[in-house]
């Protein structure tokens, strides 16, 4: 396949792993955010999907805890690693090779340590009663190309699914027969290393609250890939009830203030280092690009790549690395990449950046699948991707929206925008007589994220809380 440019270009072979936006420019990755020493390192797809959370001690927390569980197992050896994961998508997953992974999403929103070792347990459990290697014999892995849940019709993300090979990697879709399995073991496991697994079950309920708070889930959280059930609850209550009963009447630990102070100063929500969406536009300040996002498309950011749909998912626009040491090697192999049909190539500046422009007919099996309209974009020595993606016959209709922001991409300045910083999760203590509303009010948090807060603190907006009880916040 050729490429229509003024000179000869020569073919690249594209990276089987499409290099993480933040690995191009930028500091190395700290010390204290590479691979635990607890045994097998995490998988390097895993990683440039999510990227590693720099907290050396939630780390060491999850590995002592991990590698402790993980001895009392009933298969040790298969119980490989632990990783904390840099992504504020509430999950937790163990992968068929036996690492576990939990993100700093779902960490803001354990409450204590029998919490936090409950789902522990579930997902050593997925490991010790080998239910990823029996997804994968099936071919179940859940395929978490591009944005998930409603916001791509199934055609498109299938059509777009080449520009984002390894989104969702290891997250499986667990039957209840499954979930049950790894619910015992979890509360087994969690009982046996001393904590009380009934916290795993209150747990379920604020995974519960969180997904009906934010409708429809766009991104992977932990229910999507392991499905509830309606008595969930109970039997995970009743399965500790017994273990406790087990354990002769020793004291299981809750162990409610050492975790809630190791999650101070902890990153809740999108990092906006790693970039950010405000009024608009997406911004990356290490980066230092900015572009429009179209008015009502859906967004979704990874360390990999930044994605946006059209509402009813008939049509994706992704901003994601290059491969190739030029405007043409990139253009080469992203044509390739994609199976385009006699893709045309044109020359172009956009706000001083030198770019190319590719327009195409993406071709499958079945004849024409998707049209598109891509741009590779030069700035230094790094080279972007901005791919625009839709159905066969509407280049028409969505080729402008992709121009638009192609022609929106420029330089990010602004200081504000550069320098805008996180929300963290701060500690607070409680006053005789409060509620947990009235708390929040006398921190200045606005009323319409009352019930947020509630959810992240694992209680109602009108729970009284006890004089010197901790509880969090979140702000800059």
């Amino acid at each position: 396949m050729k490429i229509s440019l003024s000179r000869p270009v020569r073919a690249a072979a594209l990276l089987g792993l499409l290099l993480p936006m933040g690995s191009l420019v930028g500091p190395t990755t700290p010390a204290s955010a590479v691979a635990p020493v607890q045994g097998a390192q995490p998988d390097p797809q895993v990683v440039a999907q999510f990227g590693l959370l720099d907290n050396s001690a939630l780390q060491q927390f999850m590995d002592q805890k991990g590698g402790a569980m993980g001895r009392i197992s009933d298969r040790p050896n298969d119980v490989k690693g632990f990783t904390v994961l840099d992504s504020p998508i509430i999950n937790a997953f163990a992968t068929p090779d036996g690492h576990v992974y939990f993100t700093r999403g779902i960490l803001a929103y354990f409450n204590d340590e029998a919490q936090f070792s409950g789902v522990l347990g579930h997902e050593i459990g997925h490991i010790t009663a080998r239910h990823g290697q029996k997804q994968q014999t099936r071919s179940t892995i859940a395929n978490g190309a591009l944005i998930l849940g409603s916001l791509l019709s199934k055609r498109v993300a299938q059509l777009a699914q080449p520009a984002s090979q390894v989104v969702g990697l290891g997250l499986l879709k667990y039957g209840r027969d499954d979930e049950s399995e790894s619910d015992q073991l979890g509360v087994k496991y969690s009982t046996k290393i001393g904590y009380d697994a009934s916290r795993m079950a209150d747990f379920f309920q604020t995974l519960q609250r969180t997904e009906q708070a934010s409708g429809a889930a766009s991104v992977p959280t932990f229910l999507s890939s392991h499905p509830n059930s309606a008595n969930r609850y109970t039997t995970v209550k009743k399965l500790a009830a017994n273990a406790k009963q087990d354990a002769g009447g020793r004291a299981l630990a809750v162990n409610r203030n050492s975790y809630l102070q190791r999650l101070n100063g902890l990153v809740y929500g999108d990092d906006p280092r790693q970039g950010y969406v405000q009024s608009g536009y997406f911004y990356h300040p290490d980066l230092k690009i900015q572009f429009p996002v179209p008015t009502g498309w859906k967004s979704q950011n990874s360390p990999q790549q930044f994605q946006m749909a059209e509402p009813s998912g008939k049509a994706v626009q992704i901003l994601t690395a290059a491969p190739g040491n030029s405007l043409e090697e990139a253009a080469q192999s992203l044509a390739k990449q994609l199976n385009l049909q006699s893709p045309k190539a044109s020359r172009t500046t956009l706000n001083g950046f030198q770019a190319l422009a590719i327009q195409g007919n993406q071709v499958g099996e079945q004849g024409v699948t998707a049209a598109t309209l891509s741009y590779i974009i030069q700035d230094g020595k790094t080279l972007y991707a901005l791919i625009g993606m839709c159905g066969p016959q509407t280049l028409g209709t969505y080729g402008p929206t992709f121009q638009r922001v192609a022609q929106g991409f420029k330089r990010l300045t602004d200081a504000a925008k550069i320098n805008k910083a996180p929300e963290r999760i701060r500690l607070r203590t409680a006053k005789a007589g409060q509620t947990l509303a009235s708390a929040l009010a006398a921190n200045g948090i606005p009323s319409k994220r009352y019930e947020e807060l509630a959810i992240l603190n694992g209680m109602q907006t009108s729970t009284k809380l006890t004089a010197g009880q901790l509880y969090k916040v979140v702000g800059k």
